[in-house]
């Protein structure tokens, strides 16, 4: 994978990917799956077949093609795969080891978060408005989210591969984390197609809502801090609403 935060472009030009945590969480993937530490649950196999489709789906085929529907197509398919892989490690099926890295590569793919198809919604989720850009829309860096897909393409391979009859499922254990952040949070809620919640998240105790919060992270759980000292788990956000708000770490 590509190192961290190198700059694709000038200011005003495509925002940077953010691959720190996705060239630790893959590299570490490979390694557990390549000496049989990890061997994947159904979950995980699973949520990892559907994610790979959308890896290595092919560009639709066009007979009069031109270099918008081209570049448009090609940042769709950027975008489905930041779809499906929030869609999966939101729906918290899959295990840990899965769900860190599931999350590492949404952060890569964020750029494509509203690019080519903004969320129907105002209150549809948004993670930050892209240093640099005048209007608040930045252009994603196409290119280098496709020289992904390769590497991402054999890792989510080998993680899909149905295990051997009477293999029993060997998950390794992911070292929890913990992190400062001064900002609000919200709790996005989904109850019919193209209409969307959303709630800011407050301490239950003072009722505090920018933080600085302490968040913790196993990847089963997170839990938040408050300055005043109550922690809280019960604050209904998803993995994505937290993680994707945070630094790349």
């Amino acid at each position: 994978m590509t190192s961290g935060h190198e700059s694709d472009g000038a200011a005003f030009g495509p925002r940077p990917l953010q691959t720190r945590a996705l060239t630790r969480e893959s590299g570490q993937a490979r390694q557990l799956l390549a000496s049989g530490d990890w061997r994947p649950a159904a979950a995980d196999s699973e949520a990892a077949a559907v994610v790979l489709d959308r890896l290595a789906a092919p560009l639709p085929a066009r007979r009069a093609a031109t270099a918008r529907t081209l570049a448009t197509d090609r940042d769709r398919r950027l975008q489905r795969i930041l779809r499906t892989t929030l869609h999966h490690l939101d729906a918290g099926a899959v295990s840990p080891p899965t769900a860190a890295l599931l999350a590492a590569v949404a952060r890569a793919f964020l750029p494509w978060h509203a690019t080519p198809n903004p969320p129907g919604a105002a209150a549809a989720p948004r993670y930050g408005t892209p240093a640099g850009t005048a209007d608040g829309l930045a252009v994603p860096p196409t290119e280098a989210g496709e020289a992904l897909l390769p590497d991402l393409i054999a890792l989510f391979a080998a993680l899909a591969s149905t295990s051997l009859p009477g293999t029993v499922p060997l998950t390794p254990p992911v070292d929890p984390w913990q992190v400062r952040y001064a900002g609000r949070f919200r709790c996005y809620g989904r109850p019919a197609f193209g209409v969307w919640t959303a709630e800011t998240v407050a301490c239950p105790a003072c009722g505090d809502k920018d933080g600085p919060w302490t968040v913790t992270c196993d990847w089963r759980l997170i839990s938040l801090g408050c300055p005043c000292g109550v922690v809280t788990h019960e604050h209904g956000l998803a993995f994505s609403e937290v993680w994707l708000l945070l630094p790349d770490m």
